[in-house]
C-alpha cells in the first residue's frame, strides 16, 4: 500500500531501445511501416470478413475479433514508442502509464481466450460436424467473445490497482519501451511479492487453461484426422487449422517466457526485444497467415477485386 512518505513520480521516463540518434530514426521508420501494415492488413480482414456473405461462420466471427485485438493492443503501445523514437524526452505520466498498461494487459489476455474459443471451434467442425451449429451457435460465439473481453478487463484492472498502489519512491526510469507490469514492479521500493505472485497465478491460469483448452482441442482433432482414409480428407483438414496453430505458436511462445518465469529469471534487456515482436510484430503477421493460407479469405478477396473492376 502507498506510503504517506512517498508520492507517485509526476512522470515515468523510458530507457527505450537506444540514444543513437540515426538509429533511432531508422527504428522509426521501421515500425511506422509495421504499424500501417498491421492497421491496414487487420482492418481489411475485419471488413472482409463482415461484408463477404460467404465469411460469416463462427470461424471469421472469431478471426475478426482476433483482427481487432491486434489492432487494440499494438494502438496502445505502438504510437507512443514512434513518439519517443523521435523525442528528447520519452516521458509518460502515471494516467497515461497506468492506461496503457491496463488496455494493453486487458487485449491480450482477450487474445487468450479468443485463440481458445477458435480451437473450439476447430475441435467442434471436425469432431462434432452433426453438431457444430448447437456448439457454436451465434449465442455461444458471442458469450465465448464477451468473457474474452470481459476476463481481460478484470484481470488487467487488478494489476493497474495493485501496481499503481506501490510507493515509487526512488527511480523513475522504466527500463523498457511500455508501461509493463514487470518493470514498474521492479521501481518499487515496497514488497511486491504480491503482485509478483498474482502477475503469475492470473497470467498463468489464463494462458495454461487457454494453452490446455488449445491441446486438448487438436489432440482430438489430430485423433479425428488420421482415422480419415483419404488422403486428400487429411490434408484438407489439416491446412484449415495450420493458420491458427501458426499464430497460437506465435503468440504463446513469447507470452510464456515474458510472464511464466521466475522473477530471479528475469532480464529487461531481453524482454525488450521479445516484447516488441509480441506487441507490434506479430499482429501485423496474423492478417498474412490467415489469408494466404486461406482459401475462403482468399476466394472473397477476389470476388470482392472482381465486383470493383466490374463497378469501375
Amino acid at each position: 500500500m502507498l506510503s504517506n512518505n512517498y508520492t507517485m513520480p509526476t512522470e515515468f521516463i523510458f530507457v527505450g531501445f537506444t540514444d543513437y540518434l540515426p538509429l533511432r530514426v531508422t527504428l522509426f521508420l521501421v515500425f511506422v511501416i509495421i504499424y500501417i501494415v498491421t492497421i491496414l492488413g487487420n482492418m481489411g480482414l475485419i471488413i472482409l470478413v463482415n461484408i463477404n456473405a460467404s465469411l460469416q461462420t463462427p470461424m471469421y466471427y472469431f478471426l475478426s475479433n482476433l483482427s481487432f485485438l491486434d489492432i487494440s493492443y499494438s494502438t496502445a503501445i505502438a504510437p507512443k514508442m514512434l513518439v519517443n523514437f523521435l523525442a528528447s524526452n520519452k516521458s509518460i505520466s502515471p494516467y497515461g502509464c497506468a492506461l496503457q498498461m491496463f488496455f494493453f494487459a486487458c487485449f491480450a489476455d482477450a487474445e487468450c481466450l479468443i485463440l481458445a474459443a477458435m480451437a473450439y471451434d476447430r475441435y467442434a467442425a471436425i469432431c462434432s460436424p452433426l453438431l457444430y451449429s448447437t456448439l457454436m451457435s451465434r449465442r455461444v460465439c458471442v458469450c465465448f467473445v464477451v468473457l474474452a473481453y470481459f476476463s481481460g478487463g478484470m484481470t488487467s484492472l487488478v494489476h493497474v490497482c495493485l501496481t499503481f498502489r506501490l510507493p515509487f519512491c526512488g527511480s523513475n526510469v522504466v527500463n523498457h519501451f511500455f508501461c509493463d507490469i514487470p518493470p514498474l514492479l521492479a521501481l518499487s521500493c515496497a514488497n511486491t511479492s504480491i503482485n509478483e505472485l498474482l502477475l503469475f497465478a492470473l497470467c498463468g491460469f489464463i494462458q495454461t487453461s487457454t494453452f490446455v483448452i488449445i491441446f486438448i482441442s487438436y489432440f482430438c482433432i489430430l485423433s479425428t484426422v488420421l482415422s480419415i482414409k483419404s488422403s486428400g480428407g487429411r490434408s484438407k483438414t489439416f491446412s484449415t487449422c495450420a493458420s491458427h496453430l501458426i499464430a497460437v505458436a506465435l503468440f504463446y511462445g513469447t507470452l510464456l517466457f515474458m510472464y511464466l518465469r521466475p522473477t530471479t529469471s528475469y532480464s529487461l534487456d531481453t524482454d525488450k526485444v521479445v516484447a516488441v515482436f509480441y506487441t507490434v510484430v506479430f499482429p501485423m503477421f496474423n492478417p498474412m497467415i490467415y489469408s494466404f493460407r486461406n482459401k475462403d479469405v482468399k476466394n472473397a478477396f477476389k470476388k470482392l477485386l472482381q465486383r470493383h473492376w466490374t463497378f469501375k
